[in-house]
């Protein structure tokens, strides 16, 4: 066994028994969290307003305080930005995570207290080694350097008082000292604000270094192995770092991108280690490499509740906690944590694999759907359905999204797929086909819509030049770090965009 391994193990031995005292007490647990938190802040503006000393129970609690979503927090959050204190949590909030996800067009500025970072955020990247250590004992990535693919906002002075940029750019900003020594490439290259300029320093400063692991977004990941590639001139990853063994990987499914990734990193010593980072908090890590599901960290100082998907938008709605759940339903997750959110309608939604421990899977975003017909396909079933059609046509995938195409007064309803691919279908007809019926088989709402095509008719595909989804994203200044394509939407606004960019590029 390797001695740093071994001296990692055994500093961590108190940490492993703390996660599995959460694996077998989870409900106890969360209760801790919870009442460790709402004693924290009860001197807090918000505090006081809704009674936390008081609060003897969860049901209380639920009680008291309402579900809300972002835009119900925003004047809380604006006038902690210009450095007000003691509002949702004690003190004042220096760092914010500036979120650059697109599901929505307006900025959101989430609160990164001292607290999150340190036993939330700093502590799952800790957890994230344990367990892989664990996973596997002659592991040799602490004889390198990994490698971390940044967010592509720099850090920014939002006022007098507080600080913003996105979360990566947060945490490599507040990283303890010795994280340099272990991570490349340096600070300053980390936080260069335009990706291609990023790319081409990154590339430079990191080929010639023993680089051991990755941690990030699967989508930007492929744009600089891609780089790195041309750059040298190798035909696989594993010639340019060939102690590459494990990338740590969040932010967006990885199934469109892991036949891609085995033909780039060729061979069976490569490791993929999903993880759930948010700007909000961090909450899952993938414990088990023989399961696709990641274990929910409970014990982050971030307190969960979870509603039916289906009942999201219905009156009174019923809030579940985590002894409640149950496998196998999508559920919209609720949030209360040590960055002062109170029962924060997150947006994103998840189904549970396993209560004992508590695993699940991401099934998508509350607002990334297509419902436009009834036939409520999410972004798990999407994934699930490409999946099959690129197993059974050889196409590899780069990027997607899906919409609606709206029925006419002569016409029927369907769904637009745009796919970039990476090796496109010899048969697009065939890979439509299966694309149809493996959403059939996994979604009876989709398949009683498409059911001898009274409502809804066969898909359409379009098929994209490589590089269309960058040159949107570059459009819309969200090109690099943690942005990320939408997959599903409601509306035709991500498609028209789309053949915007199109129009513009063949002009």
């Amino acid at each position: 066994m390797a001695i740093i391994p071994s001296i990692v193990k055994r500093l961590n031995t108190k940490r492993i028994s703390q996660i599995e005292h959460f694996r077998r007490y989870p409900s106890e647990t969360q209760q801790e969290v919870l009442f460790k938190i709402l004693s924290f802040a009860a001197s807090t503006e918000w505090g006081k307003t809704f009674g936390y000393t008081t609060i003897r129970s969860v049901r209380e609690y639920q009680s008291r305080v309402p579900v809300r979503p972002f835009e119900a927090y925003l004047p809380f959050i604006e006038r902690m930005l210009k450095g007000e204190v003691n509002i949702t949590w004690p003190g004042y909030i220096k760092w914010f995570a500036k979120s650059s996800g697109t599901t929505s067009t307006k900025s959101k500025f989430i609160p990164i207290s001292r607290e999150s970072l340190e036993e939330c955020h700093f502590q799952a990247a800790k957890d994230i080694l344990t367990i892989y250590t664990l996973n596997y004992p002659e592991t040799k990535i602490f004889s390198g350097k990994g490698l971390t693919l940044g967010g592509s906002n720099k850090i920014n002075q939002y006022s007098e008082k507080s600080i913003y940029g996105d979360l990566s750019a947060v945490l490599i900003w507040n990283a303890p000292f010795y994280a340099e020594l272990v991570r490349t490439p340096k600070q300053k290259i980390a936080l260069i604000e335009d990706f291609e300029e990023k790319l081409e320093l990154i590339t430079k400063t990191t080929v010639y270094q023993n680089v051991t692991s990755f941690s990030g977004v699967p989508s930007w990941y492929l744009t600089l192995i891609k780089y790195v590639l041309a750059y040298t001139g190798k035909s696989n990853l594993l010639e340019v770092w060939p102690n590459l063994e494990v990338f740590f990987h969040g932010g967006v499914s990885f199934t469109p991108y892991r036949e891609i990734y085995s033909q780039l990193i060729p061979g069976d010593q490569m490791h993929y280690m999903e993880t759930y980072n948010a700007s909000e908090g961090f909450f899952g890590i993938q414990d088990d490499p023989l399961k696709a599901d990641m274990l929910l960290m409970l014990d982050y100082g971030i307190f969960y509740e979870f509603i039916p998907s289906d009942r999201l938008n219905t009156d009174s709605p019923p809030v579940y906690t985590i002894g409640e759940v149950q496998p196998g339903v999508n559920y919209a997750m609720v949030i209360s944590t040590n960055g002062g959110l109170w029962r924060y309608l997150i947006g994103d939604t998840i189904i549970f694999t396993s209560t004992n421990p508590y695993r699940f899977r991401i099934s998508g975003r509350t607002k990334h759907f297509i419902n436009a017909f009834g036939e409520e396909v999410i972004v798990d079933n999407a994934d699930k359905a490409l999946e099959a059609a690129c197993r059974g046509t050889g196409a590899v995938i780069t990027e997607y999204t899906a919409g609606p195409v709206y029925m006419g007064a002569k016409s029927r309803g369907t769904h637009e797929w745009i796919i970039e691919f990476e090796k496109a279908p010899e048969d697009l007809g065939r890979f439509t086909d299966l694309l149809d019926e493996t959403l059939k088989s996994i979604n009876s709402d989709y398949e009683a819509k498409r059911n001898k095509d009274i409502n809804l008719v066969r898909p359409i595909i379009k098929q994209v030049p490589q590089g269309t989804f960058n040159r949107w994203l570059k459009s819309k200044n969200k090109l690099g770090g943690q942005n990320k394509v939408p997959r599903l939407s409601n509306t035709r606004e991500y498609i028209e965009e789309l053949y915007l960019v199109l129009r513009n590029t063949s002009a």
